[in-house]
């Protein structure tokens, strides 16, 4: 059981850097899973991957609380009506994805979750990066409130493509918000909130297809890899914030190929 709660907490730890910046918490949970797997069998383990993101969400939730809530009395009237027509955005590009996740589910679970899949999603988004950044497109939307409602839907629409899995969710929304004219903080930034309608659904969905008939064992693992991402995941989202303000995407881009290259190396290496 100690063994268990060791794996949790390591497959946490990927979680929660993994989650945020965009590299892919796929990528990087196939090449782990090689080497180090819970028991339980893959359908307790596809669960644990999904569940596990409600420690990255609670991260966003308490790290940009005030942010987020529409009812604080701190805020003036004006800032009030802002967050709220923010949450308004943020469930409207939420929908693309939640809509096709639903409709495609046996698709990405089944033929889109090879190795070779990821791989090939993990070097394509990577050389992506490396286009755009060189592009040196200059931003047209540099504060996230100033955000409109078609920029938001068209950063949904790209977060559809992060259920091909190996993408990267965060990687697609961010590629996207810098595509439709956001600078790199509000693109991420932006790419954090819409994280939380779809993560949190993707979660009690995945949870309650599963039936909630766990054991003793297999909740604590749950709790400890979902506490484990949400730690991580507060350090992991600073780092990112702060990285990107005299840095570009080129190094994740580059990291990505690298990622890809060892997938496919692996594959050819072990059958797949």
């Amino acid at each position: 059981m100690v063994s268990e709660i060791i794996k949790a907490a390591v497959l946490g730890v990927i979680q929660g850097i993994t989650e945020w910046l965009p590299v892919s918490s796929t990528g990087h949970l196939l090449i782990v899973n090689r080497f180090l797997r819970l028991e339980g069998g893959e359908e307790f383990l596809n669960m644990f991957k999904v569940v596990i993101q409600f420690g990255s969400i609670l991260a966003v939730i308490c790290l940009y609380f005030r942010a987020l809530d529409p009812f604080s009395s701190k805020k003036s009237k004006e800032e009030r009506l802002s967050t709220s027509e923010l949450w308004i955005k943020v469930f409207a590009a939420a929908i693309p994805a939640a809509a096709a996740g639903f409709l495609f589910e046996d698709i990405i679970d089944g033929v889109l979750s090879s190795p070779w899949v990821i791989a090939a999603a993990l070097i394509i988004y990577g050389i992506l990066f490396i286009i755009i950044e060189n592009a040196k497109k200059t931003p047209v939307t540099n504060k996230i409130d100033k955000l409109t409602l078609r920029q938001a839907v068209g950063i949904g629409l790209f977060q559809t493509l992060a259920l091909i899995p190996g993408t990267s969710r965060s990687g697609s929304t961010i590629l996207g918000g810098m595509i439709l004219g956001a600078s790199r903080p509000v693109a991420s930034g932006f790419s954090f909130f819409l994280a939380i309608p779809v993560m949190f659904g993707a979660s009690l969905f995945k949870l309650s297809g599963f039936g909630f008939d766990l054991s003793g064992g297999e909740l604590a693992v749950l709790l400890v890899g979902t506490a484990v991402s949400f730690i991580v995941s507060v350090f992991a989202i600073k780092f990112l914030m702060e990285y990107i303000r005299k840095h570009d995407f080129k190094a994740f881009g580059i990291y990505r190929i690298c990622l890809g290259i060892i997938i496919l190396l692996l594959c050819m290496t072990r059958g797949g």
